[in-house]
């Protein structure tokens, strides 16, 4: 039976070619005047996209200053920085040049900079709410996070080694800049990671127990599809810009809710593991989550056996031929495949890290704790069931 639900996606899309042009115009349309840009690598200024950017601003009268060298797992201490040069320019908005790590830390200056007297961090730890955030707003660079229409952003505390979410509508950006262009200068291992990530966005709102839609689990069904399919073509011709375009509108539409219409919430549960492997060995999310995912199918798909089938068959497109037990499993098997096929682990070993007993051990109460004791809609975890289910992807 499907669930009450609000679903919110303010976000206005700018799609195309050539559309990061135009940022400045969007900027003063949504009254930013001091902008604060915040980027990753220098990749986006030596190959001319942050000049073309800029230009668009200056056209338009606008002031901006940048804040550079955000990493993947993005950091605190970079929010901080961001926070602090934030008031020193007097920024009234965020701009964000690059994937879901820019724009998460993006969030997370514009909630520090709208409460100066708060920690940001106890947003993370959850221990309070935002009362008030800056604009946001971004140019994309990769698809992966859905960040640039969603109301999440993760911040990793590199003192702690603890990568936590904080979920709130007041952040969803004011416009998304979305060239498929972009993307055509990202490895092969970036680019796939992020496919992962498109896709397990929606596989943690697919697999439930807790009522779903139909015509929401067609669209997700269909998103999982267009990625799989999609994900191979730029495997092996990386210039394919109709894919690309794919790929980049999918991870929109995987994490603004629209494919958790209806169902109870999701699972959440794979990506609270691999939240923790991120944090303590700081690898790629996406991987990551491809190298926890299989273990976690297969210790949770006896009590979620219908959605498993249902996967196998419409997704995957096992033959529905056999027991639900056979089939789920041959579903779990297509996936590992299809991440094989595209470069992605199935497990920690994969992933090239070799995580200690101990190690496990402190993930899973890491995990536990994050999840205030437990998590998961297919099959609701405890720390116990969290730790057997590291070791298993190792």
């Amino acid at each position: 039976m499907a669930n009450h639900f609000n679903f919110y996606s303010p976000t206005e899309v700018i799609f195309g070619k050539g559309t990061h042009k135009a940022t400045g115009k969007y900027i003063k349309k949504y009254q930013g005047t001091k902008v604060l840009i915040v980027y990753g690598s220098e990749r986006v200024r030596k190959n001319g996209l942050m000049d073309e950017v800029t230009a668009s601003m200056e056209e338009e009268g606008l002031t901006y200053a940048f804040l550079g060298g955000v990493v993947p797992n993005p950091h605190l201490s970079k929010v901080y920085e961001g926070i602090e040069l934030g008031k020193r320019m007097r920024a009234d908005f965020l701009l964000a040049v690059g994937g879901g790590s820019v724009i998460d830390t993006a969030k997370a200056v514009a909630y520090g900079m709208a409460e100066p007297e708060e920690d940001v961090w106890t947003l993370f730890e959850h221990t309070r709410t935002a009362k008030k955030c800056l604009p946001v707003a971004s140019v994309l660079t990769i698809a992966a996070a859905g960040s640039e229409t969603s109301m999440g952003a993760v911040i990793t505390n590199e003192s702690t080694r603890e990568k936590r979410a904080y979920d709130d509508d007041l952040a969803r950006p004011k416009f998304a800049v979305m060239n498929p262009e972009l993307t055509m200068a990202l490895s092969d291992y970036q680019t796939e990671s992020g496919c992962t990530d498109i896709m397990m966005h929606t596989m943690e709102r697919y697999f439930t127990n807790g009522g779903n839609m139909e015509i929401t689990d067609s669209i997700a069904e269909g998103l999982l599809r267009t990625v799989i399919t999609n994900a191979k073509i730029v495997h092996s011709d990386p210039q394919n810009y109709d894919a690309r375009a794919e790929i980049m509108w999918a991870g929109s539409l995987a994490h603004n809710n629209l494919t958790g219409c209806g169902n109870d919430g999701g699972d959440f549960a794979s990506h609270m593991l691999e939240h923790e492997i991120g944090g303590m060995f700081d690898v790629t999310h996406g991987a990551g989550l491809a190298a926890v995912w299989p273990a976690w199918a297969r210790y949770v798909y006896k009590n979620a056996l219908p959605r498993f089938v249902r996967f196998a068959v419409n997704v995957m497109q096992v033959k529905p031929e056999g027991t639900d037990e056979e089939i789920a499993l041959k579903g779990i098997e297509a996936m590992e495949e299809f991440y094989h096929s595209i470069g992605m682990p199935i497990n920690m070993t994969e992933l090239g890290i070799a995580p200690t007993d101990g190690q496990i051990h402190e993930m899973a109460v890491c995990c536990a704790k994050a999840c205030k004791g437990s998590k998961g809609s297919a099959k609701k975890l405890y720390q116990d069931d969290m730790e057997e289910i590291y070791r298993m992807a190792r």
